[in-house]
Order: structure tokens, then sequence, then C-alpha cells
């Protein structure tokens, strides 16, 4: 594993961005899971498993914060298909690397984008509600999370769709991921991603990590909701295009 000073750099700017997306504006989670893969050059495989840790204690701050905010309603029916979709994610890591499939995120998530505009321009209020929309999200999800910690963006779109307010959203979204991230210790591991020598460097990521979650905490009561609401849309549409950029 490299110890060089753009090693370091890299690894601690994708903690600062990655805490401050699960507190603040969720759409900075996506470069911060490509600056994590620069980090990791060397190795794909094990820069998911070092965000892993790091995304772990983040989730924790944003529970614990705005865990009165979280609205299960939208969760309940979301998470089997999401734990379910996690299942072909897994196997595709026996066969892929994460960043390999970059290209088919984001062709998925730029589609997931588009339907969103058109829903907010034909006033298609009752998708969030339907249950093939909820289906696909979930399983999309899932499958996202696993093979690259890139479901971010497909969570937002969702919850954006389902109408919640900023602090909701933030609640929702953090339960959500802290659950699903849970359920991925045990198959990271089994698959080498988390080593003695990656937790390590995990460690100190995320103590950068919670810098980025206070910063987050701090500045999202100033953020006006149709500020959030477009700068989540818009920088959910800068994720799918990135992922379509080759590492």
């Amino acid at each position: 594993m490299p110890h060089d000073f753009f090693f370091y750099f890299f690894a601690a700017l994708a903690g600062l961005l990655m805490g401050f997306s699960k507190t603040g504006i969720p759409g900075v989670s996506t470069p911060a899971v490509a600056i994590m893969a620069a980090a990791f050059s060397h190795n794909a495989e094990a820069s998911v498993g070092a965000m892993l840790p790091v995304l772990l204690t983040c989730d924790v701050f944003a529970v614990t914060y705005y865990r009165r905010h979280a609205q299960w309603n939208w969760l309940v029916g979301l998470l089997p298909y999401a734990v379910l979709g996690m299942i072909p994610g897994y196997l595709v890591l026996y066969f892929f690397e994460g960043n390999q499939l970059r290209p088919i995120l984001g062709i998925l998530i730029i589609s997931l984008f588009c339907l969103e505009l058109a829903r907010r321009k034909f006033a298609w209020n009752k998708i969030p509600q339907r249950a093939g929309f909820v289906i696909v999200l979930g399983i999309l999800t899932g499958f996202s999370t696993m093979v690259g910690n890139a479901a971010g963006p497909v969570m937002a779109l969702y919850l954006i769709a389902c109408g919640l307010d900023k602090e909701q959203f933030i609640g929702t979204s953090a339960w959500f991921f802290f659950i699903l991230n849970l359920t991925k210790v045990v198959p990271f591991w089994s698959q080498g991603m988390l080593t003695p020598e990656i937790l390590g460097t995990s460690t100190w990521v995320a103590c950068v990590a919670v810098c980025g979650a206070l910063l987050g905490i701090y500045l999202l009561p100033k953020i006006p909701q149709r500020i959030f609401d477009r700068l989540v849309i818009a920088l959910t549409g800068i994720a799918g295009l990135w992922l379509l950029i080759p590492s």
C-alpha cells in the first residue's frame, strides 16, 4: 500500500467529502468515492473496502443527529429490495472490479435523473408510490452500494421524488445506509477487501470524515430547501456523467 503525499491527500479529501455528504449535501459522495479510488489506484477493491469503515463512522454521526427526522414509511418498502440487490452485487465482485461497472452505473443514474426531471415537468407525483418504482430503485441501490459504494445518487433521487424536506432526507438516508453498510462488513471481509492494513488506513480517514460530518451539521440549516433540492438533483446528474468517464 502506498504512503506518499498524494495517497494521504486524496484519502483525506475523500473522507472529508464523504463526511459532509452524510450530514450536508448528499451529492458530493460520488466524487468522494472516485477520489478514494484515485488514492488506491493500485488496488480498486481496496478503495471500496477502505471506504466502508469511513461510511459507517459517518452513518453513526448522521443517525445520531438526525434520527428523529427519519421517515420509516419510505424505508420499510425499499430495504428488502435493496438487500435483494446486494446479492448479485456480491456475486459480481467475484468476476469484476467495481471500476469496470462504472459506465453501467452511470447510465442507470442518468436514466433515473432524466426520469426525475420528467416527473417534475409533467407532475407525475404518484411515481414514488408505484411498486415497480420502489422495486427497481431498491434493487439498483443494493447492487450499486455493493459493487462500488455508489448508491448515494440512486437513493438521493428516490428521496427527492418522495418529497422529503432536507432534515427528513438526511435522517432517512442515514438509517438506510447505516443498515446496508453494516450488512456489507462480512461479505467485504470474506472477499479480502477488509484487512488489518486497510482498516488502519480507514481509521485515520474516518477521523477526517468526522470533521466533514460536523461541517455538514453546521451548514445544512443555512441551506434553503429549494436550493437543497436543486443541488441534490444537479449533483446526481453530474455523478452519473462522472461514472461514465473511464477511471
